[in-house]
């Protein structure tokens, strides 16, 4: 990890699942184990967080890896508070609609 890489979590983590904001590449990470299951990519512009694309790699679709890295993203942007989501990406525009306590969270268009 290096020094502009954050790992994200809390005790209450699934066991072996790692969440890591690298900050220097705009993305989120979602590990299982220390293997690569799960990408969200995101760009920041220090008022509102536009997430753009989310991504698991192929091996390891149908898991739930999407909705779980979509998830920690969103709890770790609202825990540092001061920025709006913008659900840049379908999936992350429908993980929101499937989640309508979490809509206070989006950019107002």
């Amino acid at each position: 990890m290096n020094s502009s890489s954050q790992t994200v979590g809390s005790a209450a983590q699934a066991i072996g699942f790692e969440l890591t904001d690298e900050k220097d590449a705009s993305r989120y990470t979602l590990t299982h184990d220390g293997v690569l299951v799960s990408v969200l990519d995101y760009r920041d512009d220090g008022r509102t967080v536009a997430l753009t694309r989310a991504f698991t790699i192929p091996t390891f679709r149908g898991r739930g890896h999407a909705a779980e890295i979509v998830s920690r993203a969103v709890a770790d942007i609202e825990a540092h508070g001061g920025r709006e989501i913008d659900a840049v990406c379908w999936y992350v525009a429908e993980w929101f609609e499937a989640h309508p306590e979490k809509q206070g969270l989006l950019r107002a268009r």
